[in-house]
């Protein structure tokens, strides 16, 4: 009996490895642009990373009715934002969202964001084809962090 407790046991270790990973993405530094009373969508911003090649697929907060992932680039040269589907989170490579560049899109909000109030958003990973929901608690603010490594563009 012991015999095959010992193989059922391996089995079941082996199955587990053998399973996909989940992205185990780690973010940090997330914060969402305050608004003024009236504006109807705001920008979230964080720095992403993945322990495995993963996309993110979704973002979802309940502070807007629409939540999309966006990217800023030149076009002809026009600074244009459009939806993106996904965004590619290659292994150990840290991706910045930040002003003019991708950024998690807050429209059709439901209140204002106010300066210091915590905005949750949740974003959606695919690994090897599963999804995974990541949690995140981004801090208002007015401006960005000053750690943020946004480039300054002199006019």
């Amino acid at each position: 009996m012991q015999k095959n407790l010992r193989h059922g046991a391996t089995a079941t270790v082996i199955a587990l490895l053998s399973l996909p990973a989940l992205a185990q993405v780690t973010v940090t530094d997330p914060w969402v642009r305050a608004t003024v009373q009236g504006q109807t969508a705001t920008g979230a911003f964080m720095k992403l990373q993945s322990a495995a090649d993963a996309k993110l697929v979704e973002a979802r907060s309940p502070v807007a009715a629409v939540v999309e992932i966006h990217e800023m680039a030149m076009e002809n040269n026009v600074m244009r934002m459009r939806a993106v589907k996904s965004i590619e989170l290659a292994a150990g490579r840290a991706v910045e969202l930040k002003p003019g560049g991708y950024h998690v899109m807050l429209m059709d909000l439901k209140r204002q964001v106010k300066d210091g109030e915590v905005v949750p958003v949740t974003l959606v990973v695919e690994t090897a084809g599963k999804r995974e929901a990541v949690e995140v608690q981004a801090a208002a603010r007015t401006t960005a962090p000053r750690n943020n490594t946004m480039k300054k563009h002199g006019h």
